[in-house]
C-alpha cells in the first residue's frame, strides 16, 4: 500500500510517498481502509521534531525510526477486526485517530479510538474531527468544567480547535466570545458566537474580569495578560504555548509548565488540556453532529498525493477550521 513516511526531521520536503506493507492488526484493533485524513500541528511537530521534546515520544532521537508513517486523524471503512473487537465489524464507516499512521491507504487502529461515522458527514468532515474536537471538548468540559450560563472566551476561534470550541461551548449553554482576525469574523459568528473580537482592532486582554472561562489556543500571550479578562475565580485553559527562543526545547509545554507553577498561588485556576482519544467522547461528538449542533469546518481539501502541501499550508497557523486529505 502507499503511505507517507519520513527518514529525517525537517520540512515537508523530507516526506516521501512509498510502498509499505499493510499493517497487521493485534487483538483489540481493526484494519481501516482510509478514505480521508486531516492534518494537525501534531503532524508537522513530529515531522520537524519541533519542539525537540517530540524526539522522546518514541519516534526516534536522531532521526525517525524506519517504517513510521505520519498522520493521526482518519475516517474510513473497517476491512477486518482483530480478536476481542466487539463494537465494530467489517463494513462499518468509522472515524477516529491513531498515534501515527493515518497518512496511508490503510491503518491499524485500536477499537477504543474509533466510533461509527455520523451519516450526515462526509469522510473528509469526519476525518477532521477527532484530535481537534477531542481537545476542545476535554478542555471545556473536563478541564474547564464549563456550565450553562457561563461567559466563555475562545482565543483562536477560527482555527481547527477553535471552531469546535465555539460550537461546543454553545451546545453546553454558555455565552461565547470568539477572538479571531478580521477576515474570520463572519465565520466565527456563523458558528454561534455571541460576540466576536477582532484582535487586529482590539486587545481582548483589556476586558478585565469579564469571563468565567477562557481557552487559549494561540499561545502567543504571557500568562499575566491571559489572566486579565478572567473573573477573580475564573479558569484559564491552555492548549497552545509560546514556542520560540528559550522554549524551543519544550514548545507549548513550557507555557503549560509555568501555568502549573503559578496556579496554586492565584485565585484563578490555570489548567492544561492534553487530548486523550477515546471512543466514548467520539460517540458523544457524533451525537452532537447528528443533531447538527456541531459541524466540522473545512478550509481546504487536498488529494493524498499533495499531502506535503497541506502541511505547508497549516504550519503558519492561519487555516480556517481544518484541512482535509482525500484518498
Amino acid at each position: 500500500m502507499k503511505a507517507w513516511s519520513w527518514d529525517r526531521y525537517g520540512p515537508p520536503d523530507v516526506m516521501h510517498l512509498t510502498d509499505v506493507a499493510e499493517p497487521e492488526i493485534a487483538a483489540g484493533e481493526v484494519l481501516v481502509r482510509v478514505r480521508a485524513a486531516s492534518v494537525n500541528p501534531y503532524d508537522w511537530r513530529h515531522l520537524r521534531a519541533d519542539p525537540k521534546l517530540v524526539r522522546l515520544s518514541g519516534v526516534g532521537l536522531r532521526r525517525p525510526k524506519p517504517g513510521l508513517v505520519l498522520g493521526a486523524d482518519l475516517a474510513g471503512v473497517v476491512e477486518r477486526v482483530g480478536d476481542g473487537v466487539t463494537d465494530l465489524r467489517a463494513g462499518d464507516e468509522v472515524f477516529g485517530e491513531v498515534r501515527l499512521g493515518s497518512f496511508a491507504e490503510a491503518a491499524a487502529v485500536p477499537q477504543d479510538r474509533l466510533a461509527v461515522k455520523p451519516a450526515r458527514l462526509t469522510f473528509e468532515q469526519a476525518a477532521s474531527v477527532s484530535m481537534a474536537a477531542h481537545t476542545a471538548l476535554q478542555g471545556l468540559r473536563d478541564v474547564g468544567r464549563i456550565s450553562a450560563g457561563q461567559r466563555v472566551l475562545v482565543n483562536g476561534a477560527s482555527g481547527g480547535i477553535g471552531t469546535f470550541a465555539v460550537q461546543l461551548a454553545k451546545a453546553f449553554g454558555a455565552e461565547v466570545t470568539g477572538v479571531c482576525s478580521t477576515r474570520n469574523i463572519d465565520l466565527v459568528r456563523s458558528l454561534g458566537a455571541d460576540d466576536v473580537i477582532d484582535y487586529t482592532a482590539e486587545d481582548f486582554t483589556t476586558r478585565k474580569g469579564r469571563y468565567d472561562l477562557a481557552m487559549d489556543i494561540v499561545g502567543n500571550r504571557p500568562l499575566a495578560h491571559l489572566r486579565r479578562p478572567l473573573t477573580p475565580k475564573g479558569t484559564l485553559v491552555l492548549v497552545g504555548g509560546i514556542a520560540s527562543g528559550r522554549d524551543r526545547l519544550l514548545g507549548p509545554a513550557a507555557q503549560q509548565f509555568r501555568g502549573a507553577l503559578i496556579s496554586p498561588f492565584v485565585g484563578q485556576r490555570i489548567a492544561t488540556v492534553q487530548w486523550k482519544p477515546n471512543s466514548a467522547d467520539l460517540r458523544f461528538l457524533a451525537d452532537l453532529m447528528e443533531k447538527e449542533q456541531v459541524t466540522p469546518v473545512i478550509d481546504r481539501t487536498y488529494p493524498f498525493a499533495e499531502l506535503p502541501e497541506a502541511l505547508r499550508y497549516i504550519e503558519p497557523g492561519h487555516a480556517r477550521g481544518k484541512v482535509a486529505i482525500t484518498l
